[in-house]
C-alpha cells in the first residue's frame, strides 16, 4: 500500500489542451440543446497570432511605397528620357531594370539579415532615397544615364518585396492561420501602389513646376524621396524586430507521406540528449556549430513528396503568370491606347486610365481580406483565376470582332487586376502551411525571383503587343494561365490548407 507522500507524488491529471481537443473526435452523444462545437473553438490560438501592430503596419507601408515608388515614373520616363537624348527602348530598359538588380541583390543580402527584418528594412529606406535623389538630379546635370543610375540604386530598395512576403508567412511571429489574411494586405496596398503610382506621376507631369530642379520630370522622384525620408523616421520610432532568439514552431508529421519534422533551433531536451538514436550522426554535434546545423541539416532529414514538389511548382508558376500578365497589361495600355484610332491616348491619359482600373478593384481587394478568413486557399487561386481568364477571353472576342471600346477594353483590365491580383495572394501563404517554417525565407525567394521574371518579361512582352499582334499577345497569355489552371486541377487534392 502506497504511503501518503507516494500518493501526493503522484502525477495530478491535467486538462486537455486545446490542439488535443482539436485531435479528438466529438462524442456521438450529444445534448440536442447544445449547439455544436464550431471551427474557431476549437483551433490552437498559436495558429491565431499575429506580430506586433506597429511593425506590422511598416512592413505593410513599406509595401505601398514600393509599389508607388515602381510605378510612379511610368507616364514620364519616356518623355525624361528622350529629353536627356534617349529613346523609348531606353525608358523602357529604366523602367524594368531595377527588377534585374534587386534580384541580384537579395542573395547577398539574406546572407547578413540574421533572419530578421531591421537590415534589409532599413537598406530598402536608405536605397529609395538616394535613387529619387539621383533620378531627379538627371536634368539639372543633363546626364541621360543618371536616370539609370538612379533607378538601379532605387532596385537595391525594392529587395523588401521579398521580405515582406517573408515576414507574412513567418511562423516565429505569424500563425498558420493568419498568413493568408496578411498576405491580402500585401496584395490590398500592391492594387493601391499600382493606381496611385500612375495617377500620381501623371497629375505631377502635367502641373510640375517650370524650373531644372522640381518639374514635370523630376517631381515625381523628389516627392517619394521626401516620403521615403518621412518612413524611414517612423521606421527607426516604431519598428520592433523579431528577437534574435525567436524559434521556428516545429513542423507536425505528415502521415500521410510518413515525412520526419525538421530540426528547429530549439534546445533538445535531456533524454533526447542522452538517446544516441535521436541524432544519425553523432559526430554532427562535434563537428557543426548550433546555428548552422539548425539553419542547414534540415535539408538532409526533410525529403519533399512528389505531390509537394508539384504544388511547390504550381505556385512558382503562378507568381510568375500572374506578374506576367498585370506588367504586359500595365505596359501594353499605353502602346496599344495610343495606336488605336478611337483613343489616341497621351502618357497622361494611359497613367489615368491604368490608375481608374485598379481603383476600382480596390474595393474588392478589400473584401477579399475578409473572404479570405472564410475560404481555402485554393479556392481563391481558383477563383482570381477564373476571373482573369474570363477577362482575357472576352479581350480576344472583342479584337477578333472589332468592337473595341472605353467601355469594354475599361472592364477587361478591371478583372484583370482584380482577378491576378487575388490569385497573387496564395502562393507564399499555402507554401508556408504545407513545408517546413524554417525553409520560409528560401520559399519566400523561389516565389520573388518568380514573380521578378513575370514582371520584367511581362514588361517586355506588353511592350511588343502591337507589333506582333494583339490576337498573338493575349493569345499567349491565355495559354500561360490555362497551363497553370491544369496544374491546380491535377493537384487539387495536395493544395489544401488551413484557411485564414
Amino acid at each position: 500500500m502506497p504511503t501518503s507522500t507516494e500518493v501526493t507524488s503522484l502525477p495530478l491529471p491535467r486538462e486537455p489542451s486545446s490542439s488535443v481537443l482539436e485531435a479528438t473526435p466529438a462524442p456521438q452523444l450529444q445534448n440536442a440543446s447544445q449547439p455544436n462545437l464550431s471551427e474557431d473553438t476549437l483551433i490552437d490560438p498559436e495558429e491565431l497570432k499575429l506580430p506586433k501592430i506597429s511593425s506590422l503596419v511598416i512592413i505593410v507601408v513599406s509595401n505601398l511605397l514600393l509599389q508607388i515608388s515602381f510605378f510612379i515614373i511610368v507616364p514620364s520616363s519616356n518623355d525624361y528620357a528622350g529629353h536627356l537624348g534617349g529613346d523609348s527602348t531606353f525608358s523602357g530598359v529604366v523602367i524594368g531594370i531595377p527588377t534585374v538588380f534587386s534580384a541580384l541583390a537579395l542573395i547577398p543580402l539574406l546572407r547578413y539579415d540574421k533572419g530578421r527584418y531591421a537590415l534589409p528594412l532599413n537598406v530598402s529606406c536608405a536605397a529609395s532615397i538616394v535613387g529619387h535623389v539621383l533620378y531627379g538630379c538627371a536634368y539639372r546635370a543633363n546626364f541621360l544615364y543618371l536616370i539609370l543610375i538612379g533607378r538601379i540604386v532605387n532596385g537595391f530598395g525594392f529587395t523588401m518585396w521579398m521580405y515582406s512576403k517573408r515576414y507574412c508567412s513567418d511562423a516565429r511571429i505569424v500563425g498558420v492561420r493568419r498568413r493568408t489574411t496578411l498576405a491580402s494586405f500585401l496584395v490590398m496596398t500592391q492594387g493601391l501602389g499600382m493606381s496611385l503610382g500612375p495617377f500620381a506621376g501623371g497629375i505631377l507631369y502635367k502641373v510640375g513646376f517650370k524650373n531644372s530642379i522640381f518639374n514635370g520630370f523630376t517631381s515625381p522622384a523628389w516627392l517619394m524621396a521626401a516620403v521615403w525620408c518621412c518612413f524611414w523616421v517612423c521606421v527607426r520610432l516604431f519598428y520592433i524586430d523579431i528577437p534574435a532568439d525567436a524559434t521556428y514552431p516545429d513542423f507536425p508529421n505528415q502521415t500521410s507521406t510518413s515525412l520526419p519534422s525538421p530540426i528547429t533551433p530549439t534546445s533538445p531536451s535531456s533524454d533526447e540528449k542522452n538517446d544516441p538514436s535521436k541524432d544519425p550522426d553523432p559526430t554532427s554535434q562535434l563537428t557543426t556549430p548550433p546555428q548552422t546545423k539548425s539553419r542547414f541539416s534540415f535539408l538532409r532529414k526533410y525529403k519533399m513528396s512528389l505531390p509537394q514538389w508539384g504544388v511547390l511548382a504550381c505556385m512558382c508558376w503562378f507568381s510568375m503568370t500572374c506578374f506576367f500578365i498585370l506588367g504586359a497589361w500595365e505596359s501594353n495600355l499605353p502602346v496599344f491606347g495610343s495606336a488605336t484610332t478611337q483613343f489616341h491616348w497621351s502618357p497622361t491619359a494611359a497613367g489615368n486610365f491604368i490608375a481608374l482600373g485598379g481603383i476600382s478593384a480596390f474595393p474588392f481587394l478589400i473584401l477579399n481580406v475578409f473572404l479570405i478568413r472564410r475560404i481555402e486557399d485554393r479556392k481563391i487561386l481558383a477563383l482570381g483565376s477564373c476571373l482573369g481568364l474570363s477577362a482575357l477571353l472576352v479581350f480576344l472576342s472583342l479584337l477578333r470582332s472589332g468592337k473595341v471600346n472605353y467601355g469594354s477594353v475599361f472592364m477587361c483590365w478591371w478583372a484583370v487586376a482584380l482577378g491576378f491580383n487575388i490569385a497573387s495572394t496564395v502562393p507564399v501563404s499555402l507554401l508556408s502551411k504545407q513545408l517546413p517554417p524554417s525553409w520560409n525565407g528560401w520559399l519566400s525567394l523561389a516565389i520573388q525571383y518568380s514573380m521578378y521574371t513575370g514582371r520584367v518579361t511581362g514588361a517586355i512582352w506588353g511592350g511588343s503587343g502591337v507589333k506582333v499582334g494583339m490576337m498573338v499577345y493575349t493569345g499567349f497569355e491565355v495559354v500561360l494561365i490555362g497551363i497553370g489552371m491544369v496544374m491546380f486541377m491535377v493537384l487539387w487534392d495536395s493544395l489544401k490548407a488551413k484557411k485564414g
